[in-house]
């Protein structure tokens, strides 16, 4: 498996094949191959069985044809001029597998739900848990996929996953032609008076000077991307799934500032993947 290719999480649900589409259209760009991963899970009652057990405990081979059939067909039928589509089907827990694939990959594209989801859930637990353990940058594909001319936004708040997430932003808006928007949430301090009291605004200004330094390696490696800055009281997962509703891709780290070492995933992150209007690309170093 390639470093640099995409990697999609497919199963043939309608979920996966917008996440199948969102790939395509990467790939379209960037010219990275992409390669579709079914992940046949064996369940019985005590839970996944794996190679080595007793033969009459498998399904029958039929299942696993139509599996590999389903595969190869949505690879062919997503073939397209200079672009390299294959399909694999592996076998294992999907969280798992994908988590493992995923250190051999550039990017890995997962639905918010695949097969045996439930309507009430907004993001399947296979989602949540690839994008906490994933060795790469992952998408979820949710919400509008559309709107080309939209802009890409991101949230920053000056940690390392945060410039991380800003990094993966500006080289998605350069190769999308479109504007980025990079928001940093701020808080009135305990006890202070109202955000457009005199103070609170000097203290707007230096967060936002904070920003100037990452932005301007970023600015002069992506010289075309038109940049706005939006530094706005409030919480950083309502300023961002806000933001979702106009954009194409929202981007964030795993983890902001006061993030706990032992979450793999932050809170702004999990609200995103659960109420953005949008496809959400979460950033971590590999």
């Amino acid at each position: 498996m390639s470093g640099d290719e995409v990697l999609v999480g497919y199963d043939g649900s309608p979920d996966a094949a917008l996440a199948l589409e969102w790939a395509l259209d990467e790939a379209g760009r960037s010219g990275r191959p992409v390669r579709l991963a079914y992940v046949f899970e064996w369940l019985t009652v005590t839970g996944w069985i794996g190679p080595g057990v007793a033969p009459g405990l498998w399904p029958d081979d039929a299942a696993r044809r139509q599996v590999e059939e389903l595969v190869q067909r949505a690879a062919a039928d997503a073939a397209r001029p200079g672009l390299t589509v294959t399909g694999e089907v592996y076998d294992g827990p999907p969280a798992l597998v994908l988590q493992e694939r995923s250190a051999q990959a550039g990017l890995l594209v997962l639905g918010t739900r695949g097969h045996g989801g439930f309507g009430g859930l907004l993001a399947g637990s296979t989602a949540v848990s690839v994008t906490a353990h994933a060795h790469c940058p992952v998408v979820v594909v949710r919400g509008n996929t559309g709107g080309r001319t939209r802009h890409v936004a991101v949230g920053v708040d000056g940690s390392e996953h945060s410039l991380l997430a800003l990094g993966f932003a500006f080289e998605q808006a350069a190769a999308r032609n479109v504007p980025l928007r990079v928001l940093r949430a701020w808080h009135v301090p305990a006890g202070q008076r109202a955000p457009s009291d005199p103070e609170n605004q000097e203290a707007i200004r230096a967060d936002r000077a904070e920003l100037d330094e990452p932005l301007a390696r970023w600015e002069r490696a992506f010289p075309d991307v038109d940049v706005t800055v939006d530094v706005s009281e409030g919480s950083a997962a309502a300023l961002l799934v806000a933001a979702s509703r106009d954009a194409q891709l929202v981007v964030v780290g795993t983890r902001g500032r006061g993030g706990l070492a032992g979450m793999l995933l932050g809170s702004v992150s999990q609200q995103l993947l659960h109420h953005a209007h949008c496809p959400v690309a979460v950033v971590r170093e590999r």
